[in-house]
């Protein structure tokens, strides 16, 4: 049972990395470099100042992601999870203080 878990964790991150690249950002896992590359956790890498954390599963405990990402993320990263069930679209979940300064920063240029 641990394998199918791994697969699927396998093919969601795939899954991810084909769709962020499609919307114009180059990632990849970082498993296929045993995992960590430059000491990151994150599951894909490529998105400056981003810890991903992917989730491709039917019953996420959202909040238990959402602390692994914490964990896991170094000091100048956002932890998001990205996650998604069969049959519907990728969602991604953020620390509400992190989506305040993104939102901030895009009204800001938006002004300019």
């Amino acid at each position: 049972m641990a394998t199918n878990g791994k697969r699927k964790g396998k093919e969601g991150e795939l899954e991810l990395v084909h769709k962020l690249n499609e919307l114009g950002f180059e990632t990849r896992r970082t498993a296929q470099y045993n995992g960590k590359e430059n000491g990151s956790l994150a599951d894909l890498v490529g998105i400056d100042g981003v810890h991903i954390e992917c989730k491709r599963v039917e019953n996420l405990n959202l909040q238990k992601a959402m602390e692994q990402a914490i964990r896991d993320s170094k000091e100048d990263e956002v932890p998001m999870v990205f996650h998604r069930k069969n049959r519907k679209g990728w969602l991604v979940t953020m620390p509400i203080e992190y989506w305040a300064v993104r939102e901030k920063c895009f009204q800001k240029e938006w002004e300019e």
